[in-house]
């Protein structure tokens, strides 16, 4: 009687599990992958008190690496323009026509012309962060350039468009440390943070490097950096102004110098690993001055002219020195703190940097620079053996 029942219970069970599985409803909501646009960049510029938003749009099946796939086969990237008088109304604007539901959790990269940054890019940024599938963690930039140039630009050997600069710019890096990578929640945090001024790679169109066969071959590269002070665009810089302030990364990977020896070229030298300090000033008048003191590590590429290693050493500080001093005085033309030299007082003396900070909200001048002090140690000096001294 007991088995009986036991099996009754069992069957009941059955019956129930079966008709709960009925009563589902499917998943109404899903879509296939292949049948979404997935937006990789989003472009936003801003004209005649509107917005003009540009996005561009990738298909996966034809960038995943497959054994089906060619490499080197040309890869059609897709552009799409709204207009309209916010950012998501120019948005909404889009996605009237895309055919396809447009999906922005593979967002990657954020471009903001030179008239949108006149115009302030805190609303705008506030505006993209606020949708749940945009995340912080995407590259930032400004450009001169027209966002279509920008978009539609290829990688080299028509790799897939996602190998290119604006999408990697870590690889570039690590050979050739220049101008750091800024992602979104940086932003966010240097721009509402006082004393700490926020800074934007620039992106461009370099036409005369590359060519395939004969054909030139545009492509993106990183000429510079926007500069922002309490929210307000102050300046931009080329990658050549900028070189001095190479030597306050503390994630330098890798760059190259030339030392001279009496106008001549002695020696090209990699400098990596800086460890720098900044440190300010006050006089009796509450007068801010600020010393630099930078220690970084070297290896020797090529020597051009037989000179000591001790010597070397001495040229290189030298070197470093004067692209501080010119980096600073470039800053100081386009007012932009490039050294955060105003940041290190906030952080040590908050109560003076707000005192002065009243009066005027760009304190640096010609002699705020008081000393730089650069200790050069090459670690490495290739298959060969220099000389010390």
């Amino acid at each position: 009687m007991a088995l009986r029942s036991k099996s009754l219970r069992r069957m009941s069970a059955a019956a129930l599990s079966l008709l709960c599985t009925l009563l589902l409803t499917g998943c109404w909501n899903s879509r296939d992958i292949q049948n979404l646009a997935y937006v990789t960049a989003i472009g936003i510029d801003y004209k005649d008190n509107h917005y003009i938003t540009y996005v561009q749009v990738l298909n996966f099946s034809n960038i995943a690496r497959t054994e089906t796939n060619t490499i080197g086969k040309p890869v059609p990237i897709w552009i799409g323009k709204g207009e309209g008088n916010t950012v998501v109304d120019s948005l909404d604007a889009m996605m009237a026509t895309s055919q396809l539901r447009m999906f922005w959790g593979h967002v990657k990269a954020i471009v903001f012309t030179e008239n949108l940054m006149r115009m302030g890019i805190v609303d705008t940024f506030n505006a993209l962060n606020r949708y749940r599938e945009i995340r912080y963690r995407l590259l930032v930039y400004g450009t001169k350039e027209k966002l279509e140039n920008v978009f539609t630009k290829k990688s080299l050997l028509n790799l897939s468009p996602l190998d290119t600069i604006m999408y990697t710019p870590e690889q570039t890096y690590s050979q050739r440390s220049f101008i750091q990578p800024v992602y979104g929640h940086q932003v966010v945090a240097r721009i509402n943070e006082p004393g700490q001024p926020t800074m934007l790679p620039s992106l461009t169109v370099t036409r005369e490097i590359w060519t395939e066969d004969t054909k030139g071959m545009p492509l993106l590269s990183i000429s510079g950096a926007y500069f922002f002070n309490d929210r307000v665009l102050s300046g931009w810089l080329s990658s050549e102004d900028l070189k001095g302030s190479r030597w306050i990364q503390k994630d330098l990977k890798q760059a190259i110098i030339q030392v001279p020896n009496k106008d001549e070229v002695a020696a090209t030298l990699a400098l990596l690993k800086p460890k720098y300090r900044i440190r300010p000033i006050i006089d009796s008048g509450n007068k801010v001055r600020y010393d630099i003191d930078v220690r970084i590590q070297g290896k020797l590429f090529e020597l051009i002219k037989d000179t000591p290693t001790r010597k070397l050493e001495k040229l290189a500080q030298d070197e470093v020195m004067q692209e501080i001093q010119e980096t600073y005085r470039k800053g100081l033309a386009a007012h932009c703190d490039v050294f955060n030299l105003e940041e290190a007082l906030y952080r040590k003396y908050p109560k003076i940097w707000h005192s002065q900070h009243r009066k005027a909200p760009y304190q640096l001048s010609e002699d705020s620079l008081r000393k730089i002090t650069v200790k050069v140690s090459l670690r490495n000096t290739g298959k060969y053996k220099g000389r010390v001294g």
